[in-house]
């Protein structure tokens, strides 16, 4: 079901599609919130699970902060693609007799650092 959440002054009001409205004091519990107010109105239990919120701020900082988001997880899914490239370039050229100072030196970091990765 589809919350939109709206600040206010002791919190935040949530519009529940098609149920009604309720109020939460912080985001964390806007989910459950939403959910009992689903189940008050209607006699029909709902996971918060099931919730779909959505927050409205001013000045687009809610966009701002689901592009954020976005960013994160593309940075953390390209941090874990380079550790594993990193260990996979370093065995490969570990296996071509390469030295520790010379493959450091090939990936750009220190000779500690070829060590962590080979020993993975």
């Amino acid at each position: 079901m589809n919350v939109t959440a709206k600040q206010w002054e002791h919190g935040w009001e949530l519009h529940v599609e098609g149920v009604g409205v309720t109020q939460v004091r912080t985001l964390a519990n806007a989910a459950q919130q939403a959910a009992d107010l689903v189940e008050t109105m209607t006699g029909e239990a709902v996971s918060a699970d099931a919730m779909v919120v959505r927050v409205e701020i001013e000045d687009g900082l809610a966009e701002r902060a689901e592009r954020v988001r976005v960013l994160l997880k593309d940075a953390e899914s390209a941090s874990a693609l380079a550790a594993k490239e990193s260990r996979e370039v370093v065995a490969a050229l570990r296996a071509k007799g390469l030295s520790v100072t010379d493959a450091a030196v090939v990936m750009g970091v220190s000779r500690g650092r070829i060590s962590q990765l080979a020993a993975r």
